[in-house]
């Protein structure tokens, strides 16, 4: 009998250790991010020193044989200009876009609750069908879009708007935005929230306006939150293939091609696993410097407020 309560309190001891806890819970964690994370990260640092083909898929050293294929190639260099311009372009869309539809949500709106649930409905919805939604407004001949733009006389000529280069691209950017804004109204209008009413109430009472209010007042205290959302944007909307793959299929003529898709193109199709492999490589450190620039900037703002 009391060699169980002894066994039993060893027990108690060992669940009541804090360091035994801690790697306990993040057991789990580390398990996770190394089996979808690190493994496939350094499998694509291996690939990309090899000279591994869908032929060939048994891993052979190639050195910077892949690196040479991918700045060699124009299109990479239009697909890399192409990726940062997009991104840029859909993550300014999307804070601005995203903070205005904060404050709708904090409104005291009288359905507020379905408001927004309608809201989060582009978030929620996966990506390829949305993508396939925004396909058949621009893509076939007849389309809802194509009928407007012709009723308006701002679209001549044959062919729907995906086939050509302006409107293609502004649709790929319009299908990032109507997507990620729900996400940055969410994340901004929790900043919102933490902000406490006396403030507001303080620069009223101090006869600051509306513009006054939003540029003094809201936008220096949820700066932080406002760049969260921004980064997370920037990571959603760089490395993603399912949109332009399905909306514009990189065309026309390789004008909205992105380098996820180019990586795609260039290891599956092509199978050029070594080429593919080095054109993704260069998601990460361009993604970490637009990481570093934005957290510097809001370190700086900070500092100066």
């Amino acid at each position: 009998m009391s060699g169980t309560r002894a066994r039993a309190g060893d027990r108690t001891r060992l669940t009541d250790r804090e360091g035994f806890l801690a790697w306990a819970f993040l057991l789990p964690t580390i398990v996770y991010l190394t089996a979808l994370v690190v493994a496939p990260f350094g499998l694509t640092v291996a690939f990309a020193f090899s000279r591994s083909t869908s032929d060939a898929p048994s891993y052979r050293f190639g050195g910077l044989r892949g690196f040479r294929a991918v700045f060699g190639d124009d299109v990479f260099w239009r697909s890399l200009l192409d990726t940062l311009a997009l991104t840029c372009v859909s993550v300014v869309l999307v804070v601005v876009l995203g903070t205005v539809l904060a404050h709708v949500l904090r409104a005291d709106l009288r359905f507020r609750r379905t408001v927004r649930t309608l809201v989060l409905l582009p978030w929620t919805t996966p990506v390829a069908l949305s993508a396939l939604s925004w396909r058949w407004l621009l893509g076939p001949a007849g389309s809802p879009v194509e009928r407007v733009l012709r009723a308006a006389s701002l679209l001549h000529g044959g062919g729907s708007p995906l086939g050509r280069t302006g409107p293609a691209a502004v649709a790929v950017v319009a299908a990032h935005v109507w997507r990620l804004t729900p996400l940055a109204a969410v994340i901004v209008a929790a900043g919102l929230n933490a902000v406490p009413s006396g403030v507001w109430d303080a620069a009223r009472l101090d006869g600051a306006g509306f513009w006054r209010r939003l540029f003094g007042v809201t936008v220096p205290l949820t700066l932080p939150v406002t760049a969260v959302a921004a980064v997370f944007t920037a990571a959603i909307t760089f490395a993603d293939m399912a949109v332009v793959r399905v909306l514009t299929g990189g065309g026309p003529h390789d004008s909205t091609q992105v380098l996820p898709t180019l990586a795609y193109l260039r290891g599956v199709e092509g199978g050029d696993i070594g080429a593919g492999a080095a054109a993704s490589l260069f998601l990460l450190p361009l993604f970490l410097a637009g990481v570093v620039v934005t957290l510097r900037a809001v370190r700086r703002a900070e500092a100066i407020r």
